[in-house]
């Protein structure tokens, strides 16, 4: 006998969408994308782009990450697995993350060979995911509704912190999240498993996510088909963690399995991951403010979703990292949660079964959330004039720049490097694993003491003379930036 296709959880959320979309007469089903929703999302896609551009041309991106990526897009394009000179001569970087879906982004990259190409491609990823929860937002709580939605996902600061700071791979990961959490919170597990999976090729930690996703298709009904999704996923995060890593990585292993360690406990080894995925995920406080600021743009209603389960992987490995960056609400680290909050979001006002006032009082208050967090976080810079100064330096760097010839070894500083990727071999000046010897250096000495990275100004100004005495010669000094070039 065949297995029933709907159970009773999924005949209960069908009944609380009629429930909402009765008191809505405009929660019609209608799967097509009206003409707001376009417009919302070219509005988010040029916004996104604006912001990176300009943080770009003022010279505030860096080499880790966007010249990273860039040269990964540069070796897909020549039709090499990525390598990357800023990690290391040579460096494979399927042995540092594994991403081979921005390898999509080559065939861009041969009509637009520059850091732009990326910057403009994250922004158009980005903004495409705000249409799967719109049109599900339309479809069970009416178009204002949903264009409040879309505008407080769209300016959330998860995304925002993704935008300001270079590219990342996870860029891919959000549309294909809104568009599989929708899927499986509408009944199609199918759709959703199809949404999912390919977040295997995106990094090897979205295997977890995807072994939910699998957990939470077998809960609805569909249980051969989530249990394979769940175990494609775990064993596609381990093969990748414990196979291909260390296969491609010069130094075998996978380097960042250390940061579960390191926590200061007594007893080491187990005693540390006890430690770590216990006391240490909510120690320092500010995991828990990271925490709250994920879930308060859903008034913490993404709680009653079972949808949110999909972010445990994430808040788990960010959380039992002794790195800390990923702890705060800087960097690209929230992006990935912030189509799960919001979809859980909507399907939490769904279960509920709410009026129509209570579900206006709940969404009007998610974007006075939203807007109260926006002067905090980057898509605020936009609005301030020092974005939009001109500032003669980056002139100056441009054009000293360009004297370094195409195809040239240069090891240069961390804002500097961006702008070389796509014609140079560029690493960073000063760090430990550059490639020796280049045949340019281009140094930005007036860097701020809170941006300086890797050396100290005492250091970099001991390295320059290092470099003069052994044979570099001085091509050009001007408003800060040194450019040099080795003789013979």
């Amino acid at each position: 006998m065949q297995a029933p296709t709907t159970t009773l959880t999924e005949r209960s959320n069908c009944a609380a969408e009629e429930s909402v979309v009765a008191d809505n007469p405009v929660g019609e089903e209608r799967s097509h994308a009206e003409w707001w929703m376009w417009v919302l999302t070219g509005a988010l896609f040029l916004t996104y782009l604006l912001l990176s551009l300009r943080l770009h041309e003022r010279l505030l991106t860096n080499s880790f990450d966007l010249a990273i990526f860039e040269q990964a897009v540069r070796s897909y394009a020549e039709g090499r697995l990525p390598v990357s000179e800023v990690k290391g001569p040579d460096f494979p970087l399927l042995g540092d993350h594994f991403s081979p879906i921005v390898a999509l982004i080559a065939p861009l990259y041969w009509l637009w060979p520059s850091p732009k190409a990326l910057l403009a491609v994250q922004a158009g990823l980005i903004a495409a995911s705000v249409l799967p929860l719109t049109l599900w937002a339309r479809r069970v709580l009416g178009s204002g509704m949903a264009v409040v939605i879309g505008v407080s996902y769209g300016i959330s600061w998860g995304i925002a912190s993704a935008i300001s700071i270079d590219f990342h791979e996870v860029a891919f990961a959000a549309p294909l999240l809104a568009y599989a959490l929708v899927a499986l919170a509408n009944g199609r597990m199918r759709q959703a498993a199809c949404g999912a999976l390919p977040l295997l090729l995106v990094k090897e930690d979205l295997g977890f996510s995807v072994a939910v996703f699998g957990v939470l298709i077998a809960l609805r009904g569909a249980r051969r088909l989530g249990i394979t999704t769940a175990v494609v996923g775990l064993c596609g995060s381990l093969l990748q963690l414990l196979v291909i890593l260390p296969f491609f990585n010069p130094g075998g292993g996978y380097g960042r399995l250390q940061w579960l360690g390191d926590s200061g406990g007594d007893n080491g080894g187990v005693g540390d991951l006890f430690y770590r995925f216990t006391i240490g995920l909510i120690t320092p406080e500010i995991k828990m403010t990271t925490l709250v600021l994920v879930l308060a743009p859903s008034l913490f209603l993404a709680l009653r979703s079972p949808l949110i389960w999909v972010a445990a992987p994430t808040l788990l490995w960010r959380f039992a990292s002794s790195y800390d960056v990923p702890w705060g609400t800087t960097h690209h680290y929230s992006l990935v949660l912030m189509p799960i909050v919001f979809a859980s979001f909507i399907d939490a006002l769904v279960r509920r079964q709410s009026s129509k006032g209570s579900v206006r009082r709940y969404v009007a208050s998610c974007a006075a959330i939203g807007l109260l967090l926006l002067p905090q976080f980057p898509l605020w810079r936009l609005f301030e004039s020092s974005m939009w100064r001109s500032e003669p330096r980056v002139g100056v760097a441009h054009r000293l720049m360009a004297r370094v010839p195409d195809g040239a070894t240069v090891q240069a500083s961390n804002a500097l490097v961006p702008h070389l990727a796509d014609r140079t071999s560029v690493s960073i000046y000063g760090w430990p694993t550059s490639r020796p010897n280049p045949q340019w250096i281009m140094v930005d000495t007036l860097v701020p003491w809170d941006q300086r990275w890797p050396l100290s100004e005492s250091d970099e100004r001991a390295s320059l003379a290092r470099a003069r005495n052994s044979g570099y010669l001085t091509v050009a000094e001007q408003d800060g930036f040194v450019l040099l070039s080795r003789s013979g």
